[in-house]
């Protein structure tokens, strides 16, 4: 904990904390009156103390105060660790803003991911899934395939700070070695902040990111003023040396150029073995950070849709094709999958990898879910089945309308489990039923909880 106590205010109060339970985001509980030295107009009132676990007496400094409840971090350990706790293995744990829960074992942040959804499927829509599945894990620890890695100069004392963002700060930590990011990446973070402090034009560099497929690797330099010849020679050659590709991009996304082959494909690969697919995607595309979990994810999607040949499946934010295309080689060349993503170029993106897979099964369309989408004819036509891969809003407008799909299974999969639950609700109304549920551990270390839920239509006696 020595880390953190070099940010701490010493005018702040200390107090000696009993530790009853874990918050949704994998803080210790809390509560004045569990110890003769708490101020007795502050007698029951709630603290939440970040890196303390339950069953431990820890001695913690308030950090904010409100009226119902107070925040804290832990500055010591006064007894015996919880079983649960476990050595940090980042150096820059405790000021780098990511992987909050390292002090606590995988397999309890799972147990606690796992009760977050399952409070807020209770909370939200007073339901439990009939069955939970095994939780997804990530099959290895540096995970992390991708990263925006923040950049900024300090001219007064001559240092390029690479890194990210500290814990509820703007303020960039320099970071030179990151256990959640691919290892490949993570070892070459030193030698990438030496050639970005060597530039003329550092003071112009926003931000860098980082990208892996399965066989390329790109680096991106998010640039505000142009790069003079010389500097974008030593970033080519870096690149060239390293066998990476390597993009600028002055301004917006459509500004992003590839460097260090000017006629090559701006794309990198990965494949889901499983399903004989492909996947094309440009460093700005999103995709998945964790592969081992993405193939897991979308095996399980498959599986739970139970599709049969000739079926019709809608697969809605649909990205670049990432279920769109294994669903289609499920449903085979007499079914049909319908893809919907609101972006214009990731249908054409998910157009390009159907190509190159020879699915014709699978067609994309360009339309924005949250606005009214009845009238056209992709959403008229009736399917089987309903894949549905929102972003963290959820997908609530679209769930008025679920009813007209006619489908009868649907996989919801979730980055969200406060959104999941309230649309789930809304589901129960039009007579589905939540049938099994899966947390996924997408983002190891971090309170990110990502899940995966199977609704089925209750059949009606006379259907």
């Amino acid at each position: 904990m020595k880390q953190q106590a070099k940010s701490r205010k010493p005018q702040q109060p200390e107090y000696i904390f009993q530790v009853e339970t874990l918050s949704h985001e994998g803080r210790g509980i809390a509560h004045y009156g569990s110890h003769p030295d708490h101020p007795a107009d502050k007698h029951g009132k709630k603290v939440f103390i970040r890196y303390a676990l339950p069953g431990e007496t820890v001695k913690a400094q308030i950090t904010h105060e409100a009226k119902r409840l107070e925040e804290a971090e832990m500055v010591a350990l006064l007894a015996e660790p919880s079983a649960n706790r476990v050595e940090a293995v980042c150096p820059h744990y405790g000021i780098c803003g990511g992987c909050s829960m390292q002090h606590i074992h995988p397999d309890e942040q799972i147990r606690l991911k796992q009760n977050v959804l399952q409070s807020h499927l209770q909370h939200f829509a007073g339901i439990q899934p009939e069955q939970w599945l095994e939780p997804i894990r990530s099959l290895q620890s540096d995970y992390r395939r991708r990263a925006r890695i923040g950049v900024r100069y300090l001219p007064k004392q001559d240092r390029l700070i690479l890194g990210f963002r500290e814990h509820h700060s703007n303020r960039l930590t320099s970071i030179h070695t990151c256990s959640v990011l691919d290892k490949k990446l993570s070892d070459s973070l030193p030698e990438l902040r030496n050639l970005l402090q060597s530039l003329k034009g550092k003071v112009h560099i926003g931000h860098v990111e980082l990208a892996k497929g399965d066989h390329e690797t790109s680096l991106l330099v998010r640039h505000i003023e142009k790069l003079n010849n010389a500097d974008v020679n030593q970033l080519r050659q870096f690149a060239l040396h390293k066998g990476w590709q390597l993009y600028l991009q002055p301004k917006g996304p459509e500004s992003l150029r590839r460097i260090d082959e000017e006629q090559g494909a701006m794309r990198l690969h990965y494949a889901l073995n499983a399903f004989d697919v492909n996947f094309a995607f440009s460093p700005l595309d999103f995709t998945q950070v964790n592969a081992t979990v993405n193939e897991q994810m979308v095996q399980l999607a498959c599986e739970l849709l139970q599709l049969q040949q000739g079926e019709r499946v809608l697969d809605l934010f649909c990205g670049l094709g990432n279920f769109s295309l294994p669903l289609a080689r499920c449903v085979g060349a007499k079914g049909q999958v319908v893809g919907v993503e609101a972006s214009e170029e990731m249908v054409q993106r998910a157009t390009d990898n159907a190509k190159r897979n020879n699915l014709v099964q699978a067609s994309f369309f360009s339309q924005d879910l949250t606005k009214d989408f009845s009238h056209h004819s992709w959403a008229n036509q009736g399917f089987d089945a309903l894949l549905i891969d929102p972003p963290r809003a959820g997908a609530y407008e679209i769930m008025q309308y679920v009813p007209n799909f006619g489908a009868k299974r649907i996989v919801y999969v979730s980055c969200n489990p406060a959104t999941l639950a309230r649309d789930a609700g809304v589901l129960v109304q039009h007579g589905y039923q939540l049938k099994k549920a899966a947390v996924m551990d997408m983002f190891t270390h971090t309170e990110h909880v990502e899940s995966i839920a199977l609704f089925e239509k209750i059949q009606e006696i006379n259907d």
